[in-house]
């Protein structure tokens, strides 16, 4: 697993591109969660802030990142193979 500096990541990178893999398809029309597949070979996510102080307990999460919650029927979207608009 490759670990990166945020903040680090940013200030040497050029922008970073986002192509629109899926949404949560019993979502409504303006919610989340929502997945995309990035240029430098990573995903977003977008999902439910997590704010339940006993789960967030069991989490080491350093400054400059952050957690949210998925439904395990947006795991179709991480496939391999996805291409990436270039």
């Amino acid at each position: 697993m490759q670990h990166r500096n945020i903040l680090q990541h940013r200030s040497q990178e050029p922008t970073m591109r986002l192509t629109f893999v899926g949404k949560d398809p019993e979502s409504n029309p303006t919610g989340s969660p929502t997945v995309y597949r990035t240029d430098r070979g990573s995903w977003v996510v977008q999902g439910w802030v997590v704010t339940d102080q006993l789960a967030l307990a069991q989490m080491d999460i350093p400054d400059g990142e952050t957690c949210v919650e998925i439904p395990d029927r947006m795991i179709q979207f991480f496939k391999e193979d996805r291409a990436v608009d270039q």
